[in-house]
């Protein structure tokens, strides 16, 4: 079958009306109806289609090479239709391959490394990221409490339930790694009364935390360092720690010395909270169809997915005990779409911000990426975990459900929860 072919039959069976015109003029589908029109200017891309390669599609849309209009939400229903099988499926490395992974993990995740994939993601433009998350610019999964809340609510619900689980208590030594724009660590300071310390290796959010810290006066209890998670100091171990969004730029072959590194920031008995993203499938080491090489090359580089039975394996082996797991998988999709819907809104304000040949690659890039990860997280294609975890396990204590002194957590849920 001709790429023609196959993708006029494709068209046919997508649940939105798509409308195909190609280099030479002719069209494929209806034009008249059509929820998404795909202006193709290269004939290389048709084959693309046919082959349900959506990654290397989206690099042809960032590259000017075809355009799209319509919704984006129909865009990935039709995103979703065209792919040859679930880009979860992909099947893992194995032998020789499984460790040319690893060391081009560790090659990719040096301090160097990591600082300059972190920079060139979030020090983009803090004005564009602010178009389109919440006011406190919290950049990771919300928590719906109740189906009813916006994505500002939504996002105070997770801060509040991140504390919550970690018991932060007035006087407490709490630091936030990858601390982002500050909002857990100012929530945590503002509602809990903790003394918070956050780590960034982006250069614009460590200048706007600090600007925040100087404006609500909490200097002396509230510090925010440009610093690699690696070169915190474990003299003085903190009660509590938080890693939001964080542990994806790890690297699969750093993660147990990672969680390592975590325990000995706390005391004995304190509590550590990790979120993040984790793979769906058990052995896949990213999505395929050409999406994670699309998040790889324009979003996330060094980003890398694990699957959670063997993030439970790695905390394990840095001295962890993991205390709680909580799946948030379909929040991420709605904070995702809250997201993709509100740039979307706003595409001129993104265009004067992002200017120039660049800027418009980025706009298109992260038009893709927010709309593209919902669908991921509502398709289950990858997944997104809480875990709260602690170390220096206590052998044989048998007053553990007795809330002996020094022990953070209580052994029962209720605290989680509000009353």
């Amino acid at each position: 079958m001709s790429a023609l072919a196959a993708v006029e039959k494709k068209i046919e069976a997508l649940p939105v009306k798509v409308y195909v015109e190609l280099p030479n003029g002719r069209g494929i589908g209806s034009v008249s109806d059509a929820d998404i029109k795909i202006t193709i200017k290269d004939n290389s891309t048709l084959a693309l289609i046919a082959a349900g390669q959506v990654g290397v599609i989206g690099e042809a849309y960032v590259d000017g090479k075809l355009e799209i209009e319509g919704n984006m939400r129909d865009l990935m229903q039709a995103a979703v239709g065209i792919l040859p099988a679930s880009p979860a499926e992909q099947k893992g490395a194995v032998g020789l391959l499984r460790w040319i992974q690893r060391l081009r993990s560790l090659w990719r995740h040096t301090m160097e490394r990591d600082a300059r994939q972190i920079q060139f993601h979030y020090d983009l433009s803090d004005d564009f990221y602010a178009l389109w998350l919440d006011p406190r610019r919290v950049y990771s999964c919300a928590y719906y409490r109740t189906p009813d809340m916006d994505l500002a609510q939504a996002q105070e619900a997770k801060l509040d339930h991140i504390c919550r689980k970690l018991r932060l208590q007035p006087g407490e030594r709490f630091i936030d790694i990858g601390a982002g724009w500050g909002g857990l660590l100012l929530w945590a300071a503002e509602n809990y009364g903790v003394e918070a310390m956050g780590v960034t290796l982006s250069r614009n959010q460590h200048a706007y935390v600090n600007r925040l810290i100087e404006e609500k006066g909490l200097q002396g209890r509230v510090r925010m360092e440009l610093l690699d998670y690696r070169k915190i100091p474990t003299d003085q171990p903190f009660d509590k720690l938080a890693s939001v969004g964080m542990f994806e730029h790890v690297g699969r072959a750093n993660l147990t010395v990672y969680f390592q590194r975590l325990a000995q920031m706390v005391r004995p008995g304190g509590l550590i909270m990790n979120h993040g993203i984790t793979a769906q499938a058990v052995d896949h080491q990213q999505l395929g169809a050409g999406l994670g090489d699309f998040i790889e090359q324009f979003i996330f580089p060094g980003g890398e997915l694990t699957h959670i039975s063997h993030v439970l394996r790695h905390l394990s082996q840095g001295g962890l005990e993991a205390l709680d797991v909580e799946n948030l998988r379909p929040h991420y999709a709605r904070t995702l779409w809250a997201w993709s819907d509100s740039l979307e809104s706003q595409l001129d304000a993104a265009q004067r911000i992002l200017t120039g040949d660049n800027g418009a690659r980025s706009l298109r890039a992260y038009r893709l990426y927010l709309a593209g990860c919902a669908m991921g997280f509502e398709q289950g294609w990858i997944s997104l975990h809480q875990i709260l975890a602690a170390h220096d396990v206590v052998q044989g204590n048998s007053h553990e459900l007795d809330y002996p002194e020094g022990q953070a957590y209580p052994w029962r849920r209720d605290y989680m929860y509000v009353g």
